[in-house]
């Protein structure tokens, strides 16, 4: 199964998000240079997280995203549906029902055995997708970081974010 690569771009920028002050916003642009992505191609992903009610947006001139919930209510499940939509990966398109001397429709009454198979692996992989928050992701990051990383970040977040009222 391969997941856009805006699904990636999305998870970062709700790890990075999750780590502005209260009020604080960060504008698509400083988000896209902070993960060396394209900003149009971000934004998409970010209105496909704002739709999903999973970042706030600040329109205006010092406006930006921050986040909509807790980290610890955001699943890697919710974002991976929001950027890439709720259809399943594999969707069974019944060929084998086509091509030269089709059987009868007896042969058919019972669902499919590769589309079962798929939808199981599907399930469990988003239960598996469900289990992890955001704030899961920076714990991990916590307890692996030599300070190098949290201070990039930091730093980068000192120069970025803009402070606006909730």
């Amino acid at each position: 199964m391969k997941l856009g690569d805006g699904v990636e771009q999305a998870i970062h920028c709700m790890t990075m998000l999750s780590g502005i002050s209260e009020g604080g916003v960060l504008a698509a642009a400083a988000l896209a240079e902070f993960h060396g992505v394209s900003t149009s191609y971000l934004l998409k992903h970010l209105q496909a997280l704002s739709g999903a009610r999973l970042v706030e947006t600040v329109p205006g001139p010092k406006g930006g995203y921050r986040l909509a919930k807790r980290p610890e209510e955001i699943t890697l499940l919710d974002i991976v549906l929001a950027v890439e939509g709720p259809q399943p990966a594999f969707r069974c398109a019944e060929i084998r029902q086509r091509g030269p001397n089709p059987l009868p429709g007896r042969y058919f009454t019972r669902p499919c055995g590769i589309n079962a198979a798929m939808l199981k692996a599907e399930r469990a992989y988003r239960a598996e997708l469900a289990k992890v928050t955001i704030a899961d992701l920076l714990a991990d990051l916590k307890a692996t970081d030599d300070g190098g990383i949290a201070a990039r970040g930091c730093a980068f977040l000192e120069i970025h974010e803009r402070k606006t009222a909730r």
